[in-house]
């Protein structure tokens, strides 16, 4: 794993939260997008090298409106950025973590994603992220 690359908060309003990230960040959001397979719309904001991701969900069945229902608004997923997401799942699951999408998938900000059960990883979901070369 290179870096973290980014901290995912689940939000109940995304127009109110980039509002109070906005202020609290002192940039705007630079990038918006809706991953439908997901039930999600997105925004992102970066300072620094650091970047954050809210996650609001887009219908009552959606991970995120499941996330908020039973924990709240909060941080949701911590991301690394990888080289090689096949070999870091191969590499991950040989070590006893549950991938929970072995097979990588897209996800937002040009990534293809996997994510590690919190069961085995002391609570908190993470996602592994590779950027999609073109």
């Amino acid at each position: 794993m290179k870096k973290i690359e980014h901290i995912g908060i689940a939000v109940k309003d995304l127009e109110t939260s980039n509002a109070l990230f906005e202020k609290l960040l002192g940039v705007a959001a630079y990038k918006f997008e809706a991953v439908e397979s997901e039930g999600v719309t997105t925004s992102f904001f970066q300072t620094g090298p650091n970047k954050i991701e809210l996650l609001a969900a887009t219908n009552p069945e959606s991970p995120i409106a499941k996330f908020i229902e039973k924990k709240g608004e909060g941080i949701h997923h911590v991301a690394f950025d990888v080289e090689d997401i096949v070999s870091e799942i191969a590499r991950l699951k040989n070590e006893g973590f549950v991938v929970l999408n072995e097979i990588p998938k897209k996800g937002a900000d040009n990534k293809l994603v996997a994510f590690l059960h919190p069961k085995t990883t002391n609570g908190v979901l993470i996602e592994l992220c590779q950027e999609i070369k073109q």
